[in-house]
This record gives structure tokens, C-alpha cells and sequence, in this order.
């Protein structure tokens, strides 16, 4: 997911903004308000200096929402004034910023039937149901696993500083047969071990 966020991201005019990344799924209720919009110094216990958002820090470039379905119902109605005002106010503030960003989500969950299920707000998902891209699990885009592999393959000799290695067509033969259920993520996984 994050590979095709990555690639709309530097095949577009704002390539030369901030490429941000929020894992809602990792994100406590308790901080996710600070971390996407900043606080200032005091703001809370353990507020001892003022921090950028990653809204702010997104501005002129990408914010890349991962699993975006975990997002918190308290949070949800905040962002979606985001999205619509392009402005936030930090924890703690009196003032409100401004951040012209481009928003990109991902989720493995059905927005939709959790929309129904009241698990997700609806005028949040007409705000962010502008494009929507079906992305194959990485077993049904075979001809990607060569690309995948071989571009792993370059960064993992550049990281190990070592040479750079070749991939037999026995090697790349197996890659291509095995099912990958872990997708992108196992497979850079298995080149990078590999390397």
C-alpha cells in the first residue's frame, strides 16, 4: 500500500512536499490528536516543549493514512474539518493553522459496511471516496514480484554496503511461484534476509 502511496505521491506535482505516514493502527486515542496536529508546550502531562503535527509537517506534499479504518470515532469528525477547511487547531492553542496537503488512504477493512455498521463516519468517507484504487494482494500481480525484488535488491546492497548481487532464474522462478501472504512486505523481507 505504502509503495503506490510513495508512487502517486513522486509522479505528481507535489513530489517535492513532505511524503508523511500515519499508521492509525498503532496510534493510542489518547495521543493521536497531538501527533496528527501538534501541541504546545504544556499542553498535557509530558508536553515539555511545543511539537509540529504531521498535518502541518504534510503541508504542500502528501499525508498517507494507513489503515485509516482505525482512525478514532473522536478524531474522526477533527479531520474531516481538515480535509474540508484546511485548518486545525494544535492541542493547547488558541490559534488555528493552516496545511494544504493531499490525502492518501489505505485499509484492508470495507469502509462502506462499516459505515453502515456505524463504525465510520459517512460524510468522512465521501470526503476521502474521491479516487479509489482495488490493489491486488501481491499473489494475483505476479509481474510485479521481479520489479519489487530486484529495486529490494539494489537498496539491500546499498544498506549492507556491499556488491551488487545478482538473482538466479531458479531464485527469481520461486519467488514468483510462492504465494505471498504476508504481499510487498514479506517479500522485501525475504530479499533483504536474502542480501
Amino acid at each position: 500500500k505504502e509503495l503506490f502511496a510513495k508512487a502517486i505521491h513522486y509522479n505528481s506535482a507535489r513530489r517535492n512536499g513532505e511524503f508523511i505516514v500515519v499508521d492509525c493502527s498503532v496510534l493510542s486515542e489518547n495521543l493521536i490528536e497531538s501527533v496528527l496536529f501538534g501541541h504546545e508546550k504544556g499542553a498535557f502531562t509530558g508536553a515539555d516543549r511545543k511539537r509540529k503535527g504531521l498535518v502541518l509537517l504534510a503541508n504542500g506534499g502528501s499525508l498517507f493514512l494507513d489503515e485509516v479504518a482505525e482512525l478514532p470515532e473522536t478524531i474522526q469528525s477533527s479531520f474531516l474539518r481538515v480535509l474540508q477547511e484546511k485548518k486545525f487547531r494544535p492541542v493547547g492553542s488558541e490559534k488555528e493553522l493552516y496545511s494544504e496537503f493531499r490525502v492518501i488512504c489505505a485499509t484492508n477493512k470495507n469502509l462502506d459496511q462499516m459505515v453502515s455498521d456505524k463504525l465510520f463516519r459517512a460524510d468522512l468517507l465521501f470526503r476521502l471516496k474521491n479516487f479509489v484504487l482495488h490493489l491486488p494482494a501481491l499473489v494475483n500481480r505476479k509481474g510485479d514480484i521481479p520489479l519489487i525484488a530486484l529495486d529490494q535488491i539494489k537498496k539491500s546492497c546499498k544498506t549492507h554496503k556491499t556488491s551488487e548481487k545478482n538473482v538466479s532464474p531458479d531464485l527469481m522462478n520461486a519467488l514468483e511461484q510462492y504465494n505471498w501472504p504476508g504481499n510487498v512486505r514479506e517479500l522485501i523481507n525475504v530479499v533483504e534476509t536474502s542480501v
